[in-house]
């Protein structure tokens, strides 16, 4: 198999990008590494089509592996011929390859077995042969015998035909065929196991649709409520169609020999084939719904880490409740914490005066600038609670309801504990609640992303393949703003390409014993960060103030000398870089030439264009550049103030296969179906959104006792 040619057609790729992909994923470099600085190796591939070429890769080298264990349990019967090693070779995936590798797999007992071991195997061989002379009952005479159980010829005879029904069923051509006529002409059917037990799955208790048109959330639906019990399911095709399928295949003539190959073709199909095949599908589609419910989890993931942060304001953190109280945490604008004290200002104490002096003498002490409220129980009273309170404050102050989900997970991690030892869990919930607005990223990376709420049935995802889709889009979020090495936390940092927890554990001891980081060499005397992590992280490890102004930028340090080169050509000194003086370096490498610049400086057009790019904004922040959270100064509303008609601003919480849910400022998310997103139309809600954009809708329907809200997007028609 040419892995490298499969790998240049799939990703549309040159044969030579795909070639040092390879060379550079093996010499153990990690993607955002090749992706940020090995841009004229790769012909600047980004980082997701990578990752994607990554495990591709591995899924070919698995398959290969595996195409090897085959041929040599086939060799090893002794069984190989030219044809299969050809049909083998040629094999692209697993199931073609366990298709040829079906004839030789040691059965369990089956009636085909049973026949061979009674010594029916010729008799088989010469019905299959169907040769018009032949009498299949006059011959199957002769292998009569009771001490075998073969009694009579009626028994013989069947046998014989289950023998044949058994190799119609191992023909890989023909199941090829088979699955073909299922992703055609298919058919998803479904029906309630208890017509009277109502459940979130009734609109599959009478449901039937093509294979073909299955949508990726309803397979995923019908899936999980088949585990639980409610529904039955089954994968159909017209019988007629399957039974021909065979029939065609092995029946040469209707000679006595040829009916009997013909009911032993139905047999095979319908209790051999079909059951094995609509097994098969199902698999494919779970597997393809899965694969599209990672991508969007993943999609959304992304979008929620690489939220603009609120820099530089002092924030206070709320964890609502009702018997125990709001906890309360103040921090400042680098996450550390000022304050705490709890408040009782919903039901059933409802000590609402005393909350708001404690939180006033808070927002006064520490000139609280920004509230972040927990979306959890309590939510919409505490909300009310804020909204009333902020027009008594001496300055302007705005709130923001965050999504709280995973902060009772980090709560009472043993990170968490390590973090905040002298804090109760309630506590450490609403430090993580006012982080969150402050710096999602570096909050957010504590979590485990399956716990984060932006998904859609993750809990039904293959773990692995979820883990280490999800994995992968924390590491390129961090990766992409870049950390401080002096204040990112151990968990922050052991994201970062090349370094592991271990490590980052090791970087942040360091800096305890040693004081902050002047220059990224220093990370050379971190224990186990050798010069090949070294290599891997530098370029994503920021250091601002320190000696040497290129450290707050993400040209890596490999490149420095050809940076100070570049701006020494044009009159330029690396304190110019840190002060912010190139406003017209652009203009003057573009008259210069970027190719001519790039071979005088020994170095590639694309690590020249992202040089330029750095030096003129150090320490830039990619996430500066998205519009800022949407605060909020008291327009709280009740659900049941929400008209139709209504126009109001939210923020995407939540991107499904069949729309996007929409926080308006009521305690419930709105859902605008897909088909409501734009004017155009859409295959799915990515195309043309994603979480965290601030949109305006129209408020379409409530229904209040079902605590639904249908929105719209679009420009909606009176």
């Amino acid at each position: 198999m040419d892995m490298i040619q499969m790998l240049t057609e799939e990703f549309s790729v040159k044969r030579q990008q795909a070639e040092n992909v390879i060379a550079l994923l093996d010499d153990g470099k990690t993607v955002p590494f090749i992706a940020r600085y090995r841009k004229e190796m790769t012909g600047a591939l980004d980082d997701q089509t990578i990752r994607r070429m990554a495990l591709r890769l591995q899924a070919l080298r698995n398959l290969e592996a595996r195409k090897e264990e085959i041929r040599s349990a086939i060799e090893g019967k002794g069984a190989m011929t030219e044809a299969i090693a050809k049909a083998l070779e040629a094999a692209q995936t697993l199931v073609e390859a366990e298709d040829i590798y079906r004839p030789f797999k040691e059965k369990r007992r089956t009636r085909g077995s049973v026949a061979r071991e009674r010594g029916l195997t010729p008799l088989a061989e010469d019905i299959l042969a169907q040769k018009r002379d032949f009498d299949p009952e006059q011959a199957a005479v002769s292998y009569i015998d009771p001490e075998k159980e073969l009694p009579d010829v009626q028994t013989v005879l069947q046998g014989a035909m289950d023998i044949i029904a058994e190799e119609i069923s191992d023909d890989a051509a023909l199941r090829t065929r088979m699955r073909a006529l299922f992703q055609r002409a298919g058919m998803m059917v479904c029906t309630a196991s208890d017509e009277e037990k109502d459940s979130v799955y009734r609109d599959y208790y009478a449901f039937e649709k093509p294979v073909a048109r299955m949508a990726g959330h309803q397979i995923l639906a019908i899936t999980r409520g088949e585990k639980e019990g409610f529904l039955k399911v089954n994968v159909t095709v017209d019988p007629e169609q399957s039974d021909r399928l065979c029939i065609h295949a092995y029946v040469k003539n209707n000679s006595p020999a040829g009916e009997l190959v013909k009911a032993a073709a139905c047999d095979s199909a319908k209790r051999l084939i079909l059951p094995s095949i609509v097994r098969e599908v199902r698999s494919a589609l779970h597997e393809d719904a899965c694969e599209n419910a990672i991508r969007v989890f993943g999609s959304n993931l992304k979008q929620l880490l690489m939220q603009p942060p609120l820099k530089n304001e002092v924030t206070l953190g709320l964890d609502p409740a009702y018997r125990t109280g709001c906890k309360i945490a103040v921090v400042d604008g680098t996450g550390k914490v000022l304050d705490t004290t709890v408040v009782y200002p919903t039901p059933p104490q409802n000590r609402t005066k005393e909350a708001a002096q404690k939180l006033t003498a808070l927002v006064k002490k520490h000139h609280v600038t920004a509230v972040s409220i927990g979306n959890g129980t309590a939510s919409r009273e505490s909300e009310a609670f804020v909204a009333g309170l902020l027009p008594e404050l001496p300055h302007k102050v705005a709130y923001m309801v965050v999504s709280e989900a995973g902060a009772s997970v980090y709560s009472a991690s043993e990170l968490a504990a390590e973090e905040f030892p002298e804090f109760d869990v309630s506590l450490r919930s609403a430090v993580s609640i006012a982080r969150r607005l402050q710096d999602p990223l570096a909050e957010l990376v504590k979590i485990d992303p399956k716990a984060i709420g932006v998904g859609q049935y993750q809990h039904d995802m293959p773990k692995t393949a979820l883990q280490t889709a999800l994995d992968g889009v924390v590491e390129e979020c961090v990766n992409a703003v870049g950390v401080d090495v002096n204040t990112a936390s151990w968990p922050l940092l052991s994201h970062i390409a090349g370094v592991s927890p271990t490590v980052a554990k090791n970087i942040v001891k360091y800096r305890e014993e040693n004081g902050a980081f002047t220059n990224r060499r220093q990370l050379l005397k971190v224990p186990k960060l050798g010069p090949k992590a070294f290599e891997q992280c530098a370029g994503f490890l920021r250091i601002p103030g320190g000696k040497q102004p290129l450290d707050n930028t993400a040209v890596h340090p490999e490149a420095y000398a050809a940076a100070e080169s570049l701006l020494g050509t044009f009159g330029y000194a690396l304190e110019d870089a840190a002060a912010g003086r190139l406003e017209g370096l652009s203009a003057q490498v573009k008259q210069h030439g970027m190719e001519t610049l790039a071979k005088e400086l020994n170095i590639g057009s694309y690590t020249l264009q992202d040089m330029v790019a750095e030096l003129q904004k150090p320490g830039r922040d990619p996430r500066d550049l998205l519009p800022p959270p949407l605060m909020r100064s008291g327009d709280i509303m009740e659900l049941s103030d929400l008209k139709p008609g209504m126009k109001l601003m939210g923020t995407v919480r939540n991107i499904v296969d069949f729309g996007c849910f929409v926080d308006i400022g009521v305690h419930e998310d709105g859902l605008v179906h897909i088909s409501r997103i734009c004017d155009r139309f859409i295959k799915h809600p990515l195309e043309a959104v994603k979480v965290g954009d601030v949109v305006q809708v129209t408020v379409l329907d409530v229904d209040v006792k079902r605590k639904r809200i249908s929105l719209s997007m679009r420009e909606e028609k009176k």
